[in-house]
Order: C-alpha cells, then structure tokens, then sequence
C-alpha cells in the first residue's frame, strides 16, 4: 500500500547542497519548501521552528525532516540572532574548509514530491520528525550515499539524487508511520493480512468493477463480516474507499496533463468521459478542466 502510494510520489529536481560552516552560524529556511531534509556529517546542529526554546539538537548520522509551511531554522546554537537567509548563508560559506576540524560539515535537501498523491503523503507527516539511525541502519546507507554523491558530481547524478531521495522517504515514513499513533487508516489497514488483500486488489485494478462481494471472496470473509471489519478499519466503505482512490489518481493524471479525459475515466473505472465528469464534479464541485485549471502547479 505504501509502494502504491510512493510510486505515484516520485521526487523531481531534487535540490541538495553540503555545507561547510564555523561557529557561530545559522540560516533560516522558508516554509514554501515542500519538504526539508538535514543531516549532520560531522559536528552538530540544532533546528527549530518559531521558538529556539525547543529546538532539536542533531547529532552526525541524525536524519531531520521538516514539512513546509512554516520558516524552520538550523544553526550551531538555538539563536535566532545567528540566522540569515539561505542564500546569505550558502554565500558567506562557499569558500570554508571542510578541512579544518572545527568546522560542522552538514547537508540539506529540498524535497518536491509531484501530484496530488505526494500531497497528501506529505500531510500525514508531523511538522519535524527526526530519526537517530545507528550506524548500520539503512537510513545512515542513504544519507552517506546521498554524500558521497553530492562529493563526486558524476555524469546522472541528479537522476541518482531523486531516486535515493524516494528510497530515503520510504523509510521516512515507515518511521514515522510506525511511531505515529495518526498514521493513515489505510497504512494501519493494510497490514491485516486479510483486509489488505482487498485494499491491494483496489490499488492494483482500480478500473474493474469492484462489488463488495468480490471483494470480499478475496478476504475469506463473509460479506456482512468484510463490510463491517472494513468500515471500522478505515472509517468508509470498501465503495467510498475504491471512488475515493479513483478520484486520487484522476487528480494525479489531470495534474500530468499526459492523458485525455476518456483515458483517465477508463483507467479509473468509469465507463465514459461523461461518467467520470459527473462523479469528479459531485466529490470536487468543478469538472475536471476547471478543477485542474485552478490546481495546477505554478511554472518555476
């Protein structure tokens, strides 16, 4: 379930950059970034953000994820008074020494997931959530591959960069997800051994035309018990759950631009372009030209 929704996900244009700096330092980094990654490299740094009083002291190895919409700040003390701009910042330290053993080595990613289903994955995450890897944990693998990467400046290495930044969010939202008592009903769902075989039969084959019965053959469950266990792990219907993750990928398809309407209703389960305009109009308000007019992405 987590692969269905991630393969949908991918990162684009992923942004890094590894930076070296000298006490005092700090840089502000705005909330229009749609996901922050930080990680130490050698020394420590603390992050925050609106007070300093709660800042997180990050440690080299620890992994800190911020979620936009608020300004975070990351610094070799809780100050403020030490913050710039990120570009202040990048630019006053270009020429430091990585070097000299007094200087903190850090990196920091701006993440862009794309479509509607990247949203969504985004929301279910807390405001920052760090992971304190041990030194063999496949999360410390990445960010030192992430680094090495970021050193060598290779031929594809911006291809290479936003696969291993996919592969880094899976595990960032298995650890969330598994710390986090408001994981998505859907993650929690899917690790019923009978209710996920339906949920992944949805996912699989959103254009069939699923009823509960058949549905509910493949959970080895009666109709009534499947229903009933099914709208108690996940607060619908098996049929709201199917439109509402039909409607997911034909906001994701509409937001591509790639595929004309007639495309998008037969792989979403509707027998005509009519059908699905009526059915995404009722959940959305507008038809899908309109709807996809005024959420489509700003150039830039």
């Amino acid at each position: 379930m987590l692969q269905d929704y991630l393969v949908r996900a991918r990162a684009s244009g992923a942004v890094f950059a590894r930076s070296v700096a000298f006490p005092p330092w700090g840089l502000t980094l705005p909330g229009s970034i749609q996901l922050s990654l930080h990680t130490v490299l050698r020394g420590h740094a603390w992050l925050w953000l609106d007070d300093a009083a709660e800042a997180e002291r990050l440690l080299p190895g620890d992994l800190a994820v911020v979620v936009g919409g608020r300004d975070h700040h990351i610094a070799d003390e809780p100050n403020p008074g030490t913050c710039v701009s990120h570009e202040q910042f990048w630019a006053a330290t270009a020429d430091a020494d990585a070097a000299d053993p007094g200087a903190s080595v850090f990196l920091c990613g701006a993440y862009r997931l794309s479509g509607d289903v990247g949203r969504s994955l985004i929301q279910a995450l807390p405001p920052v959530l760090v992971i304190r890897p041990s030194a063999h944990d496949q999360v410390h693998d990445v960010v030192s591959l992430i680094s090495r990467e970021l050193q060598e400046s290779a031929p594809g290495s911006q291809t290479v960069l936003d696969r291993l930044l996919d592969v880094l969010l899976v595990l960032v939202m298995r650890a969330s997800y598994e710390q986090s008592s408001s994981a998505p009903r859907w993650y929690r769902a899917a690790k019923d051994p009978r209710l996920g075989r339906a949920l992944q039969a949805m996912h699989e084959e959103p254009h069939r035309g699923w009823t509960v019965p058949e549905l509910a053959h493949l959970t080895a469950m009666s109709r009534p018990s499947f229903a009933r266990n099914f709208e108690r792990a996940l607060g619908q219907t098996p049929m709201q759950y199917l439109t509402d993750w039909r409607l997911t990928l034909a906001r994701d398809y509409l937001l591509a631009g790639e595929l004309t309407l007639e495309q998008i209703a037969r792989r979403t389960g509707y027998t005509s372009p009519n059908a699905f305009a009526a059915a995404f109009r009722r959940h959305h308000g507008l038809p899908p030209g309109r709807w996809r007019e005024a959420n489509a992405p700003v150039p830039g």
